[in-house]
Protein backbone atom coordinates (compact mmCIF):
# COMPACT_ATOMS: atom_id res chain seq x y z
CA UNK A 1 0.00 0.00 0.00
CA UNK A 2 1.24 3.34 -1.11
CA UNK A 3 2.08 5.92 1.54
CA UNK A 4 1.55 9.55 0.22
CA UNK A 5 1.79 10.90 3.88
CA UNK A 6 5.64 11.81 3.55
CA UNK A 7 5.30 12.99 -0.18
CA UNK A 8 8.09 15.52 -1.61
CA UNK A 9 8.71 16.61 -5.19
CA UNK A 10 11.23 15.03 -6.94
CA UNK A 11 11.96 14.59 -10.58
CA UNK A 12 10.29 11.26 -10.97
CA UNK A 13 7.43 12.39 -9.23
CA UNK A 14 6.89 16.18 -10.73
CA UNK A 15 3.97 14.67 -12.87
CA UNK A 16 1.51 13.88 -10.08
CA UNK A 17 3.26 15.31 -6.75
CA UNK A 18 0.79 18.50 -6.95
CA UNK A 19 -2.35 16.41 -7.05
CA UNK A 20 -1.39 14.29 -4.77
CA UNK A 21 -0.19 16.44 -1.97
CA UNK A 22 -3.13 18.50 -2.55
CA UNK A 23 -5.79 15.39 -1.45
CA UNK A 24 -3.21 14.71 1.25
CA UNK A 25 -3.67 18.27 2.39
CA UNK A 26 -6.79 18.71 2.18
CA UNK A 27 -8.35 15.41 3.59
CA UNK A 28 -6.20 15.54 6.62
CA UNK A 29 -7.81 18.98 7.12
CA UNK A 30 -11.38 17.64 6.65
CA UNK A 31 -11.34 13.70 7.66
CA UNK A 32 -11.40 15.00 11.56
CA UNK A 33 -14.49 17.00 10.92
CA UNK A 34 -16.82 15.05 8.47
CA UNK A 35 -15.34 11.28 8.27
CA UNK A 36 -16.85 9.32 10.58
CA UNK A 37 -18.08 5.47 12.18
CA UNK A 38 -18.27 3.04 8.96
CA UNK A 39 -16.13 4.69 6.07
CA UNK A 40 -16.88 2.91 2.62
CA UNK A 41 -13.68 3.83 0.11
CA UNK A 42 -15.71 2.95 -3.36
CA UNK A 43 -13.61 2.14 -6.14
CA UNK A 44 -10.49 2.11 -3.48
CA UNK A 45 -7.70 1.03 -5.66
CA UNK A 46 -4.48 0.06 -3.44
CA UNK A 47 -6.70 2.39 -0.41
CA UNK A 48 -3.52 4.98 -0.44
CA UNK A 49 -5.02 7.39 2.36
CA UNK A 50 -6.48 4.73 4.57
CA UNK A 51 -3.70 5.63 7.33
CA UNK A 52 -4.47 8.89 6.82
CA UNK A 53 -7.75 8.96 7.49
CA UNK A 54 -8.09 6.12 10.37
CA UNK A 55 -5.11 8.38 12.03
CA UNK A 56 -6.97 11.58 11.69
CA UNK A 57 -10.62 10.85 11.99
CA UNK A 58 -12.92 9.14 14.21
CA UNK A 59 -13.86 6.37 11.38
CA UNK A 60 -14.27 3.42 13.43
CA UNK A 61 -14.29 0.69 10.55
CA UNK A 62 -12.95 1.24 7.18
CA UNK A 63 -14.38 -0.74 3.94
CA UNK A 64 -12.15 -0.53 0.67
CA UNK A 65 -14.39 -1.59 -2.47
CA UNK A 66 -13.31 -1.97 -6.56
CA UNK A 67 -14.74 -3.57 -9.61
CA UNK A 68 -12.76 -7.10 -9.63
CA UNK A 69 -9.33 -6.85 -11.95
CA UNK A 70 -7.20 -9.30 -13.15
CA UNK A 71 -3.99 -7.24 -10.97
CA UNK A 72 -5.25 -8.12 -7.82
CA UNK A 73 -4.90 -11.81 -8.33
CA UNK A 74 -1.26 -10.74 -8.83
CA UNK A 75 -0.75 -9.28 -5.65
CA UNK A 76 -1.37 -10.05 -1.98
CA UNK A 77 -3.58 -6.90 -1.58
CA UNK A 78 -6.77 -7.03 -2.48
CA UNK A 79 -9.69 -4.64 -1.60
CA UNK A 80 -12.23 -6.24 1.56
CA UNK A 81 -14.99 -6.28 -1.18
CA UNK A 82 -16.00 -5.94 -5.12
CA UNK A 83 -19.10 -4.35 -6.74
CA UNK A 84 -19.72 -4.31 -10.57
CA UNK A 85 -19.11 -0.34 -11.10
CA UNK A 86 -23.72 0.26 -10.94
CA UNK A 87 -25.41 -1.21 -7.96
CA UNK A 88 -23.31 -1.44 -4.09
CA UNK A 89 -23.56 -4.53 -2.64
CA UNK A 90 -24.75 -3.19 1.08
CA UNK A 91 -27.79 -2.61 2.86
CA UNK A 92 -29.74 0.37 2.85
CA UNK A 93 -27.94 3.11 5.32
CA UNK A 94 -25.23 1.12 6.45
CA UNK A 95 -22.66 3.40 5.94
CA UNK A 96 -21.91 6.85 7.38
CA UNK A 97 -19.01 8.06 5.09
CA UNK A 98 -18.23 7.52 1.11
CA UNK A 99 -15.78 8.27 -0.09
CA UNK A 100 -14.61 8.57 -4.07
CA UNK A 101 -11.11 9.75 -4.65
CA UNK A 102 -10.60 10.09 -8.59
CA UNK A 103 -13.50 7.31 -9.55
CA UNK A 104 -16.58 9.49 -10.83
CA UNK A 105 -14.66 10.63 -14.01
CA UNK A 106 -14.77 6.76 -14.50
CA UNK A 107 -18.12 6.34 -14.25
CA UNK A 108 -20.46 6.52 -17.32
CA UNK A 109 -23.78 7.19 -15.43
CA UNK A 110 -22.67 9.20 -12.87
CA UNK A 111 -25.99 10.48 -11.30
CA UNK A 112 -26.87 6.62 -10.84
CA UNK A 113 -23.70 5.80 -8.56
CA UNK A 114 -24.56 8.97 -7.03
CA UNK A 115 -28.36 7.26 -5.75
CA UNK A 116 -26.41 4.57 -5.14
CA UNK A 117 -24.23 6.14 -2.38
CA UNK A 118 -27.02 8.15 -1.25
CA UNK A 119 -29.05 4.70 -0.73
CA UNK A 120 -26.33 3.39 1.51
CA UNK A 121 -25.48 5.96 3.33
CA UNK A 122 -26.94 6.52 6.95
CA UNK A 123 -29.41 9.96 7.56
CA UNK A 124 -26.76 12.52 8.10
CA UNK A 125 -24.19 10.51 6.18
CA UNK A 126 -21.17 12.41 4.20
CA UNK A 127 -19.80 11.69 0.89
CA UNK A 128 -16.37 13.03 -0.10
CA UNK A 129 -15.11 12.67 -4.03
CA UNK A 130 -12.41 14.24 -5.88
CA UNK A 131 -12.44 14.86 -9.65
CA UNK A 132 -9.74 15.83 -12.60
CA UNK A 133 -10.02 18.82 -14.30
CA UNK A 134 -6.90 18.67 -15.73
CA UNK A 135 -4.90 15.58 -16.49
CA UNK A 136 -4.59 13.22 -19.60
CA UNK A 137 -6.96 10.45 -20.74
CA UNK A 138 -6.15 7.67 -18.63
CA UNK A 139 -7.71 4.54 -17.86
CA UNK A 140 -8.45 4.55 -21.53
CA UNK A 141 -10.91 3.40 -22.74
CA UNK A 142 -12.94 3.69 -19.45
CA UNK A 143 -12.02 7.52 -18.93
CA UNK A 144 -15.42 9.31 -19.44
CA UNK A 145 -15.87 12.68 -18.08
CA UNK A 146 -13.81 16.38 -16.73
CA UNK A 147 -16.14 17.90 -14.53
CA UNK A 148 -17.08 21.48 -14.12
CA UNK A 149 -18.40 22.68 -10.35
CA UNK A 150 -21.57 23.27 -12.18
CA UNK A 151 -22.82 19.86 -13.40
CA UNK A 152 -21.18 18.75 -10.07
CA UNK A 153 -23.32 20.24 -8.23
CA UNK A 154 -26.44 19.84 -10.72
CA UNK A 155 -25.49 16.07 -9.93
CA UNK A 156 -25.51 15.78 -6.79
CA UNK A 157 -28.74 17.75 -6.05
CA UNK A 158 -30.20 14.79 -8.72
CA UNK A 159 -29.22 12.18 -6.86
CA UNK A 160 -30.49 13.28 -3.06
CA UNK A 161 -28.00 15.32 -1.84
CA UNK A 162 -27.77 18.71 0.40
CA UNK A 163 -25.66 20.93 1.53
CA UNK A 164 -22.86 20.52 -1.51
CA UNK A 165 -19.85 21.95 -1.24
CA UNK A 166 -17.44 22.28 -3.84
CA UNK A 167 -13.91 23.05 -3.75
CA UNK A 168 -11.29 23.85 -6.49
CA UNK A 169 -7.54 22.34 -6.03
CA UNK A 170 -4.86 24.87 -7.57
CA UNK A 171 -5.44 27.88 -10.29
CA UNK A 172 -3.64 29.31 -13.31
CA UNK A 173 -0.23 28.92 -11.64
CA UNK A 174 -0.44 25.25 -10.69
CA UNK A 175 -2.24 24.47 -13.66
CA UNK A 176 0.52 25.40 -15.64
CA UNK A 177 3.06 23.98 -13.35
CA UNK A 178 0.90 20.52 -13.59
CA UNK A 179 0.53 20.70 -17.57
CA UNK A 180 4.55 21.21 -18.10
CA UNK A 181 4.90 18.32 -15.58
CA UNK A 182 2.89 15.91 -17.38
CA UNK A 183 4.11 17.08 -20.38
CA UNK A 184 7.84 15.85 -19.81
CA UNK A 185 6.64 13.21 -17.71
CA UNK A 186 4.52 11.30 -20.12
CA UNK A 187 4.51 13.01 -23.82
CA UNK A 188 6.66 11.17 -26.41
CA UNK A 189 9.96 11.95 -26.56
CA UNK A 190 13.30 10.08 -25.61
CA UNK A 191 14.64 9.10 -22.52
CA UNK A 192 17.70 12.11 -22.81
CA UNK A 193 15.69 15.16 -23.66
CA UNK A 194 12.94 13.96 -21.03
CA UNK A 195 15.92 13.79 -18.32
CA UNK A 196 17.02 17.35 -19.81
CA UNK A 197 14.11 18.63 -19.73
CA UNK A 198 12.57 17.33 -16.42
CA UNK A 199 15.69 19.16 -15.12
CA UNK A 200 15.03 22.53 -16.70
CA UNK A 201 11.49 22.86 -15.71
CA UNK A 202 11.78 21.50 -12.07
CA UNK A 203 12.67 24.81 -10.51
CA UNK A 204 10.12 26.69 -12.89
CA UNK A 205 7.55 24.20 -11.41
CA UNK A 206 8.18 24.49 -7.76
CA UNK A 207 7.85 28.63 -8.46
CA UNK A 208 4.68 28.33 -10.23
CA UNK A 209 3.06 25.62 -7.23
CA UNK A 210 4.40 28.55 -4.58
CA UNK A 211 3.37 31.48 -6.63
CA UNK A 212 -0.52 29.68 -7.36
CA UNK A 213 -1.00 29.59 -3.24
CA UNK A 214 0.15 33.82 -3.11
CA UNK A 215 -1.22 34.85 -6.23
CA UNK A 216 -4.67 33.29 -6.18
CA UNK A 217 -5.52 33.38 -2.29
CA UNK A 218 -8.56 35.21 -3.32
CA UNK A 219 -10.04 33.69 -5.95
CA UNK A 220 -9.64 29.60 -4.74
CA UNK A 221 -13.33 28.39 -4.74
CA UNK A 222 -14.44 31.63 -7.05
CA UNK A 223 -15.94 29.60 -10.00
CA UNK A 224 -16.14 33.15 -12.31
CA UNK A 225 -15.25 33.69 -16.12
CA UNK A 226 -11.35 33.00 -16.70
CA UNK A 227 -11.36 30.69 -13.44
CA UNK A 228 -8.92 27.60 -13.92
CA UNK A 229 -7.83 25.14 -11.73
CA UNK A 230 -6.68 21.42 -11.51
CA UNK A 231 -9.28 19.60 -10.06
CA UNK A 232 -12.28 19.72 -7.80
CA UNK A 233 -13.13 18.02 -4.79
CA UNK A 234 -17.14 17.53 -3.02
CA UNK A 235 -18.43 17.09 0.42
CA UNK A 236 -22.28 16.38 -0.17
CA UNK A 237 -24.96 15.69 3.13
CA UNK A 238 -27.57 13.20 2.57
Amino acid sequence: MTDYRELSLTLDNMDIYFPLSQKVEYIKKISPVYFKGTLLDLGCGRMPYKKLIVENSPVTKYIGMDIANPVYEQHVFKPDCFWDGINIPLPNETIDTTILIEVLEHTPNTVNILKEVNRVLSPDGIVFITVPFLWNLHDVPYDEYRYTPFSLERMFKEAGFTSVEIQTFGNWHASLAQFLACWVKRSWMSKYKRKVLSRILMPIIKYLYKADKIIYKDYTNKFIEGAMCTGFSVIAKK
